[in-house]
């Protein structure tokens, strides 16, 4: 299968992209510790392959307006 150009290269199928997301938050611990039940949801999009990186954090950008 091809990759898609949605996501980088090690971010190809839903476990890289929940290691991506567990690297981001160790990173950044506000990303898990100040995360709503809306920006669950939007991790849970990506992690499923719907939303990218970008759209997601798009989303909880709106979210907190």
């Amino acid at each position: 299968m091809p990759d898609n150009p949605k996501f980088g290269p090690a971010a190809q199928t839903p476990e890289q992209r929940a290691w991506v997301l567990a690297q981001m938050q160790a990173i950044n611990p506000s990303l898990k510790t100040k995360v709503t039940g809306c920006g669950q949801q939007l991790y849970d999009r990506y992690i499923a392959g719907e939303l990218s990186w970008l759209e997601m954090r798009h989303a909880l950008d709106e979210e907190k307006r």
